[in-house]
């Protein structure tokens, strides 16, 4: 064991709260009915629950449990207008990590665009 390599390893790991926090946000990513609602907020940016509901395939409660998930989770950010709940994505983070991720599955499938 190289045990100056695994103690600067160690040192440059995450901790233990910030592992768990990115295990959750994995999570809540890994929903593909999450994925689409997330694709079309970006694609789409602010929108209502029965816009998004209907864009993404989703029954009305469906879209919304999962889009309560999201929030709870600060993916997005809702704001009300009355009766009328808006969507949006919370932040620019959330575009990244899917622009990766998309990224990623191209070179996976060798489309090579990055």
């Amino acid at each position: 064991m190289d045990a100056e390599r695994v103690a600067s390893v160690r040192q440059a790991l995450p901790d233990e709260d910030a592992v768990e926090d990115l295990a959750r946000i994995f999570g809540l990513l890994a929903d593909p009915g999450r994925l689409r609602l997330i694709a079309a907020l970006l694609e789409g940016g602010e929108m209502c629950v029965c816009d998004l509901a209907a864009a993404s395939r989703h029954s009305m409660s469906a879209a919304s449990h999962a889009l309560r998930l999201l929030r709870t989770n600060r993916v997005v950010k809702v704001r009300r207008s009355g009766r009328m709940s808006y969507y949006r994505l919370a932040d620019s983070h959330v575009r990244m990590l899917f622009d990766v991720a998309i990224v990623h599955i191209r070179h996976e499938r060798g489309d090579r665009d990055d």
